[in-house]
């Protein structure tokens, strides 16, 4: 057992949808969890500016003593994970990243090989999904930047008819080409699965890796027995520790929407 907590990172809200599938999952488990608000969105973003933007981070949470990273952030998945593997690795801090989780849901949720991505500029134009998914024969992949989507989460707008122009305008063209599966390939993007679900059609299957994020965190736990096993009595506590580099009141109000009442407070950082 190691009652270390879980550090985990996003460039905003988005990384949430991850938190509370491994809260959900790993009930023992302690968290800590950083928004780079002060720096969002990242999609937009040059390589070299987010991969130092996610070390530092990382470096937060490593000074406050987490066992595990969690990059959870489809950009900084794509462009800092070997080079936070790398640094981390020497220190026994195992990195995570959501990208690999989906591509192997979404390989085996597929029915006919067609797999549509949407993501951030930035990690669409790195091509690490449509790398990966290539590597699977016979899948054909069609990939499309959808940065609106980002700026939409960050201001709590879920709904809309203004929204709902802008799907349409990013998504049709994908559901058109004939895809049957859909990554959400930014982890803001399930916050909006309602209505991208909406524009697809129940054709089609959405992606999110939020989950299967959830299951490598427990495997690899497990794996090193540091896993902090809630037996249903009092002997394992966990704590939810949220943070942000900028503003901690926008945050704190959506954090608890998106997230639920394991937010009771946000620290800036």
């Amino acid at each position: 057992m190691n009652n270390a907590p879980i550090g985990i990172f996003d460039s905003g809200l988005g990384g949430l949808t991850v938190a509370r599938s491994i809260i959900d999952q790993l009930p023992g488990e302690s968290v800590i969890y950083i928004g780079d608000t002060a720096n969002s969105p990242y999609g937009t973003k040059p390589v070299e500016r987010v991969k130092e933007l996610s070390l530092s981070v990382m470096d937060k949470l490593v000074d406050r003593g987490v066992k595990m990273l969690v990059i959870a952030c489809n950009t900084a998945s794509a462009t800092a994970v070997f080079a936070a593997r790398s640094k981390y690795d020497e220190l026994g801090i195992p990195v995570l990243e959501v990208i690999s989780p989906a591509v192997h849901r979404a390989v085996s949720a597929t029915r006919n090989g067609h797999i549509g991505v949407i993501a951030t500029h930035t990690t669409i134009e790195t091509e690490t999904y449509q790398r990966a998914l290539h590597a699977y024969q016979q899948v054909q992949v069609s990939a499309k930047a959808c940065p609106a989507f980002v700026d939409f989460v960050e201001r709590g707008i879920t709904s809309g008819p203004e929204l709902l122009a802008v799907a349409r305008e990013y998504l049709e063209p994908i559901r058109d080409a004939g895809v049957d599966t859909l990554v959400l390939g930014c982890t803001h993007y399930p916050l909006l699965s309602g209505i991208i679900s909406y524009v697809m059609g129940p054709e089609v299957t959405l992606v999110s890796s939020a989950e299967e994020t959830a299951h490598d965190v427990y495997r690899q736990l497990l794996d090193k027995d540091w896993l902090n096993t809630d037996d249903g009595t009092d002997t394992v506590n966990p704590r939810y520790q949220f943070l942000a580099t900028g503003d901690t009141q926008t945050f704190t109000r959506l954090a608890r929407r998106f997230l639920g009442p394991e937010v009771t407070a946000v620290e800036r950082v």
